[in-house]
């Protein structure tokens, strides 16, 4: 649950704009995406893997972006 604390003075737009921060970084939208379908953990590891590669490769050059 996300709490703000607004001061009486403070203006709306503000308090949504702290809302909005507080939302994404709190990833609880990341999570409600995941959790709408059932992934198996050898293709979340081979994603990882691929991903690992991925990155190797753009550092030791053979990839540009």
């Amino acid at each position: 649950m996300l709490i703000i604390d607004s001061k009486d003075c403070e203006n709306i737009d503000k308090a949504l704009k702290k809302y909005k921060k507080k939302f994404e970084k709190s990833k609880t939208l990341l999570q409600l995406r995941e959790r709408q379908h059932f992934t198996k953990p050898s293709i979340k590891s081979r994603g990882q893997r691929l991903k690992a590669i991925y990155k190797q490769q753009i550092a030791s050059g053979k990839i540009e972006l």
